[in-house]
């Protein structure tokens, strides 16, 4: 069949990579898709090509990627290698012989990775700390800096589809790695030995439920206000949240909570969701029913991992989801409005170069320093300031809400949950809602509409040559508005389209193969064109998209 010829060192690679594989059932698989490439079968020249093409690449959030045999993907010979990497890392940079906590999703895999990374660490002389359970990687971030770890390491893929698994990477202050600590790690990967090689042992701890009792004490405190008389519609979407969520939300004395329990068990194919994503259009819709029909006051759902938590809320007469920006929105506004300047005096909140720009507003008015990073928790959890304000709240776009900066330098979906919980109850004792303090924060700061339009590719090759040639030629109008463009590189590969009232993002996504484009309009209150606005720059984005395509 013409094209479905295995080049020879394609086919010794495999051979390679097979004979030094440690998992017999990995070895079969690879095994299989090479004798099916070398009979001609074309679609599995095509496999075994994109299997080979390289070790799965460690970035700033780690690996991520689908599970199956080959360098990549993700596999237990890859984990193995990945890890034997990380420990030289971590002796190279003086941590020899600390505390690394090792925690896991319920993945398919995720058991064997976290041991095997448990495994290869405890046999480098770190004093490995293994979670014996599957827990929300939010609690991983808080052992890191409850232990004194020197790293910790959760075997997950967040939100991504059921076949992919990951590998995330926290340093020793909680939180994830930041450059240049991602290419060295991939340096070292690139000299460890192969996976039969490297050494292992089981003498690792389990960690006990004394961190998982200490995690639930911390976020049980976190309300401000008195008042619990709320009704809480939950869902974790199949992932390890859903137990830690109920149990914490009742210690903090919300105990009148209903679960979609057809979603509230662990389950590796997330009940067949293509994206168990809460931003995922269809996503919440069973959690949507359970509130409406069981009265809730508030719905909480939480990605897999829980490290994310959306909002929905009644609004009129039915129930909707928040935009991340929303929440962010309403949940900084509540920390600032409740912070005890006595203990700190200047406090700084941060959200990203891609999220709405409301929070910088209400910052301003409670005299309160603000700033935004680069996209990604990594940046957000070490947002400072000049004047050496101390962080307190920080949130992305994309769900993610850090609200105890002191206790987990990452995002968390059921701390966010809670404090969330905290202002609904509030809101509701007062004969308010969380709707009412939507309408509030739009009247002192101005309607802030966002939006986003993305395109997914098949070829990532699109989405430089989109960027490039937004770089030669971008456009000098949008939605009727002059803009002015703001290039980030060398730091990003972001371009900012910015005008009286109008602002574009523009960025390739480091997790999924998307050109993504964040859109904002800025309007006071008293004027309606704000929907319309959006809906003229939603048109005109995706015709700047497709002109970059042509």
């Amino acid at each position: 069949m013409p094209g479905s010829r295995v080049p020879p060192e394609l086919r010794d690679a495999a051979f390679r990579w097979i004979a030094d594989d440690l998992d017999e059932s990995d070895r079969d698989e690879l095994q299989a898709v090479l004798a099916a490439a070398l009979g001609g079968d074309a679609h599995a020249v095509d496999d075994l090509a994109d299997r080979m093409a390289g070790q799965l690449r460690f970035g700033t959030a780690g690996l991520r990627g689908p599970v199956r045999a080959g360098p990549n993907g993700m596999n237990r010979a890859v984990v193995v290698r990945t890890t034997h990497g990380v420990a030289q890392w971590l002796r190279d940079s003086g941590c020899a012989g600390g505390i690394v906590v090792i925690g896991r999703d319920a993945r398919h895999g995720s058991d064997v990775f976290a041991a095997d990374a448990a495994g290869v660490l405890a046999a480098a002389g770190f004093d490995v700390r293994l979670f014996a359970e599957a827990l929300p990687t939010p609690l991983l971030a808080f052992a890191v800096r409850e232990l004194g770890a020197v790293a910790g390491i959760q075997l997950t893929a967040s939100h991504n589809p059921a076949p992919d698994n990951g590998y995330k990477l926290y340093d020793g202050s909680g939180a994830q790695i930041v450059p240049p600590a991602d290419t060295d790690i991939e340096a070292t990967i690139g000299e460890s030995p192969a996976a039969l090689a490297v050494p292992r042992t089981e003498t690792w701890r389990e960690l006990s439920a004394d961190v998982l009792r200490a995690y639930l004490d911390r976020v049980a405190s976190l309300p401000r206000g008195s008042a619990r008389d709320l009704r809480i519609a939950l869902t974790p979407l199949y992932g390890v949240g859903g137990q830690v969520a109920v149990d914490a939300l009742r210690e903090a004395g919300f105990a009148d909570v209903v679960v979609v329990e057809e979603q509230f068990a662990p389950d590796p194919n997330f009940g067949g969701m293509a994206f168990p994503n809460p931003e995922e259009p269809g996503a919440c819709d069973p959690l949507l029913t359970l509130a409406e029909g069981t009265g809730a006051d508030l719905a909480v759902a939480l990605d897999p991992d829980a490290d994310r938590c959306a909002i929905g809320i009644r609004d009129g007469e039915r129930f909707r989801m928040l935009r991340g920006d929303e929440t962010g929105a309403l949940l900084g506004e509540y920390v600032l409005a409740t912070l005890d300047r006595t203990t700190c005096p200047k406090p700084l909140v941060a959200t990203t170069i891609v999220s709405s720009s409301m929070l910088g507003s209400i910052a301003a008015a409670h005299g309160a320093e603000y700033t935004e990073t680069l996209t990604g928790f990594k940046w957000l959890a070490r947002a400072e300031a000049a004047d050496g304000a101390r962080l307190v709240f920080a949130y992305e776009e994309a769900l993610g809400l850090c609200v105890d900066p002191g206790a987990v330098r990452d995002k968390d979906g059921i701390s966010a949950a809670i404090l969330a919980a905290d202002l609904a109850a509030t809101r509701k004792a007062a004969g308010s809602s969380l709707a009412d303090a939507l309408s509030e924060l739009d009247h002192a700061h101005g309607v802030h509409l966002t939006d986003q339009v993305s395109i997914r590719v098949t070829d990532l090759d699109v989405i430089g040559t989109i960027m490039a040639r937004l770089r030669t030629a971008p456009p000098e109008e949008l939605a009727g508005v002059p803009v002015t463009t703001e290039d980030l590189l060398p730091d990003a590969d972001v371009l900012r389209f910015i005008g009286h009232g109008v602002r574009v993002v523009i960025r390739p996504s480091g997790t999924e193969p998307k050109l993504k484009t964040y859109l904002q309009v800025v309007r006071p209150a008293d004027v309606n064109d704000a929907d319309d606005a959006v809906d003229r720059l939603r048109v005109d984005v995706r015709e700047l998209l497709a002109r970059g395509m042509s």
